[in-house]
């Protein structure tokens, strides 16, 4: 018999490392057989020992390749040309991409067979192979990463006095049965590739900008950095009713948690985007990717209707205490919101999903109306002094040192100000 290289065929004179390449190849196109004791010519030159060549073949694929593909290799001594080589036969795996496991799920580890090399995937066939495999859930399918660290996550199991240990990984969907991570890993590891982008702005539009910031980590991370800057964003105000005081806050805790947590766990993670929090003098506006599960509506969802997109993230939210149930933080934003219509706290499109929070005192406001209420404030400044800094009216405001400075002028100019001094020096009072 003369035997010839093909898409199906590979020729081995012995054994190698390279036999492992050829194997994961096989397993994750359309199968093949490798012959060894044959030259790349077609030559049969044989093997000393086909019993001891079919169990080193079968050490180096059970301890190097991942995962296990020993269901789908077989091993047969054949007898050619009087000599004895070994054929191993390699069916096309169910659990692919297969991958050496010192390389990882990338490139330099995951091969397929084109023509008669088996060559490297590209990271797009990988995601293919991947998504074939483990279906169209993101939060299902293997990580592209498995080198990931939880330092994070663990740190907020353990404060909730909860377990994360392998098996709880494994039931939480964190990892597979077979011990490799899942995308749901990736995401509340502290390598997690998505982040949130923060934009603060202190007008109504984007003209004046503030200041930028972006959260990374573990998504119990960013969720803890994200609503850290939304609280320092939410100005606290005071009233009193003889010697009772009562505190007060631009928007209401419960929506602007409500909003943060429902971008976070409801998003689609199979986009690169970033979600992205903007906030401004009159509202803050929330805005995550994927918008709705294809076939249902707003009004579905407001109607009560309970869709999760990535139930196993919200399953990790809910033994946290992060959230209490599916479905119930819209009816939270709007309950804070009692006559707002829902369709200006909410807008979806094909790919978005924006909450828009107003801001409590600013609802039906206009500009000049916003304007008038900064400088209202400005002017509560003089109980307490007789002069005041474009730093005192920064810290009450929340506004940039430019915008600031342009409302300090536009009062100077109206006549409510005065202003002494100059440079570092400058001050204003009330003529």
């Amino acid at each position: 018999m003369r035997y010839q290289e093909s898409e199906t065929v590979e020729l081995k004179q012995d054994f190698s490392e390279n036999i492992r390449k050829e194997i994961i190849a096989f397993a994750n196109s359309r199968g093949g057989k490798i012959y060894i004791g044959v030259l790349d010519n077609g030559e049969v030159i044989g093997v000393p020992s086909a019993d001891q060549m079919i169990q080193r073949i079968a050490n180096t694929v059970r301890d190097s390749i991942k995962p296990d593909v020993t269901m789908f290799v077989h091993y047969e001594p054949v007898t050619a040309d009087d000599k004895q080589i070994v054929e191993v036969s390699v069916n096309q795996g169910t659990g692919r991409p297969y991958y050496l496991g010192e390389k990882g799920m990338r490139p330099s580890g995951v091969f397929v067979r084109q023509g008669t090399v088996s060559a490297p995937a590209t990271e797009a066939a990988i995601r293919q192979m991947i998504r074939e495999t483990d279906g169209d859930s993101y939060e299902d399918r293997r990580s592209l990463s498995q080198e990931l660290r939880f330092d994070y996550t663990s740190s907020v199991f353990e404060k909730q006095h909860l377990d994360l240990g392998i098996p709880q990984m494994k039931t939480l969907g964190i990892m597979t049965a077979d011990g490799i991570y899942t995308n749901l890993g990736l995401l509340l590891s502290d390598q997690c590739p998505h982040i949130i982008k923060a934009a603060a702005f202190s007008g109504t539009d984007q003209d004046a900008f503030q200041n930028r910031r972006e959260f990374g980590g573990s998504l119990l991370k960013q969720v803890d950095d994200a609503y850290a800057f939304l609280d320092m964003q939410n100005e606290k105000s005071a009233t009193f009713d003889g010697l009772r005081r009562t505190d007060h806050r631009a928007y209401p805790e419960a929506a602007l948690r409500e909003a943060l947590l429902n971008a976070v766990v409801h998003r689609d993670y199979s986009y690169a985007a970033s979600t992205l929090i903007s906030t401004y003098a009159d509202r803050i506006e929330i805005v995550s990717v994927g918008g709705l599960i294809t076939g249902f509506s707003l009004a579905d969802v407001i109607a009560g209707l309970s869709i999760c997109r990535n139930p196993k993230l919200a399953n990790v939210f809910y033994r946290l205490d992060l959230i209490e149930a599916y479905g119930t933080g819209l009816k939270k934003i709007m309950s804070a919101y009692s006559g707002v219509a829902a369709e200006t706290l909410f807008q979806v499109t094909e790919n978005v999903f924006k909450a828009t929070l107003p801001r409590k005192a600013s609802i039906g406001m206009k500009p000049q109306q916003l304007q008038a209420t900064n400088e209202e404030k400005v002017l509560t400044l003089f109980a307490s002094s007789e002069t005041i800094t474009r730093a005192d009216v920064e810290q009450l405001t929340g506004l940039s040192i430019a915008s600031a400075s342009r409302l300090l002028h536009k009062m100077v100019e109206g006549g409510k100000l005065a202003v002494t001094g100059a440079g570092k020096n400058t001050r204003y009072y009330v003529p």
